[in-house]
């Protein structure tokens, strides 16, 4: 049991990384960094938009429109480090996480 909980905190922390990657990924492309025509850009944008959608998208329709701002990857973020937290504290309490 305690490899179930063991595998879940990392595939929470590699969402987590994903989630990052989009957000930096996002600005580099607005800020003209990055040229989306690049195709290896491409496919990495795609792939880390895919992943994350399904769960910024509810985020987004529940919040106020704040004009160019995007809270929506905190509240997911901040969604995410409590989620780990209880999976550690409440279900798996026997799991180290080093």
């Amino acid at each position: 049991m305690d490899v179930i909980g063991f595998i879940l905190f990392r595939l929470i922390g590699l969402y987590k990384i994903v989630l990052i990657v989009t957000v930096i990924s996002s600005w580099l492309v607005a800020f003209g960094v990055v040229n989306r025509s690049n195709q290896f850009v491409d496919v990495i944008l795609r792939t880390c938009y895919a992943l994350t959608e399904p769960v910024l998208r509810p985020i987004r329709q529940v919040m106020p429109n704040l004009g160019g701002i995007d809270l929506s990857p905190i509240i997911a973020f901040i969604g995410l480090e409590a989620l780990q937290f209880a999976l550690v504290r409440y279900v798996f309490p026997s799991v180290n996480t080093f």
